[in-house]
């Protein structure tokens, strides 16, 4: 790669032409297939939520997320409540369109609108959801409206570095993995070593066209398995 440098013979990174703040993500609704995802609201998400989370058989969903396991919905309703008042991060209910209920939250978040930057979190997929296209879909409604709306530079993915099932699921979507940002954070008691992962804009039209193509009900056979992963449609 050709090295660019200043007047003073250091080296300086490529221009961004015509770069300018980008808007900061509406609070409004995005459409699937299999999913639409909906600004977080108590009364209208709570109860479908409790209940989904309430499909778990114990609190191992729970383990990475800074929050705990409601004990009761008026609890969850009042942690709902707060959430959704929150502009970062900007969280949306999952809500599964078969059923017309909310199985899962995700969120918008560290939005960084000077420099393009934006972030993936509040991952929270009840057994309603986990591994079914919903999930996969909600990624793909967030990355659309990243780069395709909001033409960001830099989509981000971070996970306590013992995540192995978040780690996975970051690079199935299309995230490279950066690095490890050891002691982040400290949460319920103990360390987070952050692992960090990132899609650029460049790659995000090939990341888009395997996204729709995994997503196209013809992938799928009659039990709904998928006839062709997601990464071998990438890397087709």
């Amino acid at each position: 790669m050709h090295e660019r440098t200043n007047a003073f013979g250091q080296p300086i990174g490529f221009p961004v032409e015509h770069w300018s703040e980008r808007a900061r993500p509406p609070r409004t609704s995005m459409f699937g297939n299999y999913c639409r995802l909906e600004p977080l609201e108590a009364e209208r998400h709570a109860a479908d939520l409790f209940e989904a989370y309430s499909d778990a058989p114990d609190d191992r969903d729970w383990t990475y997320v800074n929050r705990q396991r409601p004990a009761s919905l008026q609890q969850f309703r009042e942690e709902v409540s707060t959430l959704a008042a929150n502009p970062d991060p900007l969280n949306f209910a999952v809500v599964d369109l078969a059923s017309g209920r909310a199985v899962g939250t995700i969120a918008l978040m560290r939005i960084d609108p000077p420099h393009g930057v934006i972030e993936v979190g509040g991952v929270l997929y009840s057994p309603r959801m986990q591994r079914k296209p919903a999930g996969t879909e909600a990624i793909y409604l967030l990355g659309r409206r990243v780069f395709d709306e909001l033409r960001y530079r830099r989509f981000e993915w971070k996970c306590d570095s013992l995540n192995a099932p978040s780690r996975a699921a970051a690079q199935r979507y299309g995230f490279t993995f950066e690095g490890i940002f050891r002691q982040a954070m400290v949460y319920h008691g103990r360390n987070r070593d952050t692992a960090w992962y990132s899609m650029l804009d460049s790659e995000w039209p090939r990341v888009r066209a395997a996204f729709e193509r995994w997503l196209d009900p013809d992938n799928f056979d009659e039990g709904g398995e998928q006839r062709q992963s997601l990464a071998t449609l990438r890397e087709g």
